[in-house]
Parts: structure tokens; sequence; C-alpha cells
């Protein structure tokens, strides 16, 4: 049993090195903390956060995020990760599991409506399920139960018709990051038996109310320095200590630089972020879901209408002034906003995620490897889950209690 010294610290704690300051990195570290461990917090950046950050815009003139997280009631481990560092009160969105959208081929609004219990009753009522389709339909959801990772979500569920081109095509593409036609339906198995199939109280949809650093990164620091934790910012690990306990939660690339016999995935897809000074009426819900235009999702953040583009390397070499032009074009046809385009910022995240093919989940590393004292922590590595925050802050967790034994 441990014993406390004179100030009632640990005496027998390991010193634990966590490299690398995302969100996969600090659950590593809150864990280790929590547990008594003397930890010390490698980041290479200036500031923690990697892909789940706020900055100021100076040409915006206000904090925005890097990116968009559309976070939902049922991943748990994001909860607790937050309840852990103090933010739980940190997220906004609906109070009832609705999920907006608008089909500008129709130009049509309407509601996905999940009811609160396990059962899914809500696809019996046209009101609440998507339009077009019938009770029957949803049937194509026991195909995806029963996916194996070679299986591809186009020709899987692909015959779906309405179901397939309204909810399961933009679920996947901004799940898995990656266009239905070449992703593995897997990881989207797991998404849909963590939220959809356990009810609507698991599908409540949930963001930042004031941005990502606020709820994700500025309380997990609080956090580890009130436990004691060495916070090393600027702070660029070159080569791994023999013999020394780590967490390596760096991207995947960097990882194999340090490991060099580790086989992680090494095709990306990217992200675009689009923020336009305008404020948009909330509606009911603060978001929508796009379908049939160049974005996916949009968001009204106060002053800022902001819209995420998944998979997207399909843009990659559109200037950012036209890909503005024509995500306003499509603003202006479903929201009827101002023809005039207002400051806008483009936010390009190149390698984003690791691309969610079959051949890249093969890849993905578990959290041990040939180094004992060195336990892995990422998006990237083999959570189950697509990336995303819940699979960054699973695979944190898991490292920490790995390396604790």
């Amino acid at each position: 049993m441990a014993q406390a010294g004179a100030r009632g610290e640990n005496v027998f704690a390991v010193t634990v090195h966590v490299v690398g300051a995302g969100v996969a990195g600090l659950a590593a570290a809150c864990t280790l903390a929590e547990a008594g461990e003397r930890v010390v917090l490698h980041e290479a950046a200036k500031a923690a956060g990697g892909r789940c950050r706020s900055y100021f815009d100076p040409a915006l003139e206000c904090r925005i995020d890097n990116g968009n997280h559309l976070l939902l009631s049922g991943n748990l481990s994001t909860m607790a990760y937050l309840k852990r560092v103090g933010a739980e009160g940190s997220l906004t969105g609906p109070a009832a599991p609705d999920f907006p959208f608008v089909d500008l081929a129709s130009g049509a609004h309407w509601t996905l409506r999940i009811n609160p219990g396990r059962l899914p009753w809500w696809i019996f009522s046209p009101a609440r399920r998507v339009p077009g389709t019938q009770a029957k339909n949803y049937l194509a959801l026991l195909q995806l139960r029963r996916a194996r990772s070679e299986d591809l979500v186009a020709p899987l569920v692909g015959h779906c018709g309405a179901l397939y081109e309204k909810l399961l095509a933009p679920l996947a593409i901004a799940a898995l990051n990656t266009m239905p036609e070449v992703a593995s339906a897997a990881p989207l198995r797991a998404v849909v038996a963590e939220t959809i199939e356990r009810g609507g109280a698991h599908c409540v949809p949930r963001w930042p109310a004031v941005g990502l650093s606020e709820s994700f990164i500025d309380p997990a620091l609080a956090f580890l320095e009130a436990k004691g934790a060495d916070i090393r910012l600027s702070s660029r690990v070159a080569a791994l200590v023999p013999g020394q306990k780590t967490v390596l939660a760096v991207p995947p690339w960097i990882a194999r630089e340090l490991l060099p016999n580790l086989t992680v995935p090494d095709a990306f897809e990217a992200i675009a972020n689009l923020h336009f000074v305008h404020e948009m009426p909330p509606g009911p819900a603060g978001f929508w879901g796009v379908i049939g235009g160049t974005a996916e999702w949009v968001f009204a953040k106060g002053n800022i209408t902001s819209v995420t583009i998944s998979a997207a390397n399909r843009v990659a070499e559109v200037p950012n002034e036209v890909l503005a032009e024509l995500v306003w074009a499509d603003l202006v046809r479903a929201f009827g906003v101002p023809a005039d385009m207002p400051v806008f910022r483009v936010v390009r995240e190149k390698r984003a995620t690791f691309a969610a093919t079959p051949a890249q989940l093969a890849r993905r590393p578990g959290t041990r490897n040939a180094d004992k004292n060195v336990f892995l922590a990422g998006d990237w590595t083999d959570t189950g889950l697509p990336a995303t925050i819940e699979g960054a802050i699973r695979s944190g967790n898991r490292a920490a209690l790995a390396l604790l034994g």
C-alpha cells in the first residue's frame, strides 16, 4: 500500500510522461493524476488541444473553434471526462434528441425526432422519422448491426433510398469523415450501437457553449495543475527514454517516428470549417444538417455562422474564396441569408483523421506495443470507434489504466 509523505504526497507514485496534450493525452494525464501518479505532460505546440481548441481570429475579431464537433449524450467517456475536470455544465444543445435538416433539392425543412426510450417507436411516426421513408426501411439498421470491417457503408445500406440519402449517408460522412463508398461500415455500426440503438436519451446533441478550449482543454489543464502535474508546452520529445513509463498520445506519423516498428494508419481525410461573421437565428436546436449541399452541418454560434465539410479531400483543390462562395450560396438557398457574403475564415485540417477504410482500420494499433513501458493513445488507435472526441478520450483512459495495471 502506498504511504503518505509529510505533505500527503504518494511517496511510491511513479513519474509518468504523457507526450501530446490533445484530448487523448489530456484524458490519460487526468486519469493518471487522479490515481496519484506524478505526471509530466509534454506538448510540442505553444498551446494544448491539438485539433480540439479555440483561438482568437484577428480577421473575424472574435474567438473561434478550429473545428465543429457535434457530441451526443451517449458519448459516455466524453461526459465522464468533462465531469472529472469540472466542465460538465459547459455544453449546450437542444433539450431533446432532435436533429433539424434542410434538403436543398426540395427546399424542405424537417426534423428527425428520436423518442427517449430504447424501444424505437419513432420510426412508426411520419412526423418523427425521415421524410419519404416507411417503418420497414429501418430494418436496414439490422444489416448495419452485422457489419464487418471489410463491409463498405454504401454497398451495405445504400439501397435504402431516402433513409440512406437523408440520414445514413450524412451520418457516415460526419462520424467517419470518409465518403461512404469507401468507408468501412464497422465503425459506423459502433456509433449507431452506442447512440441510436440505445434510444433518444443517448442521442441528445451537445457542443461547447463557449468554445472547445473552454470545455475540453482549459479545465483539464487546471485539473492537472491542481494535482501537481508538470505541464510543458513548446516541449517537443525527439526520442523516448528507455524504461521510462510513457503514454504516447501524438498523431500517428509522429508515433511512427518515435517507434519505428509501429504500424499506424497512413492515409488521411481532411475537414474544412468555414466561419462567417453573420448572426443567424438558432432555431429550435442551434444547428442543422444540410442534404445535397457542399457542407453537411451548420451551427449558429452567436455572431458567427459556422459550417463543416467532412471528408474534405474532395474540396482540397478548391480555393478558399470559391469554397466560401459555394457554401454561402447554399446558406442563401436554405435559410434566406443575405446574398452578399460577409467576412469569413476557412480552416482546413488536412490530416484531420485517418481514412476509415478497411485497409486503414487494419493498421490501427492497440494500446500496447513491443515496448512494455510505452502505451499508445489517440483516436487513430484501435478503439472500435471512428476518429472522434469520444474515441480519443476512450483511448487516453485505456492507455492510463493499462499503465496503472
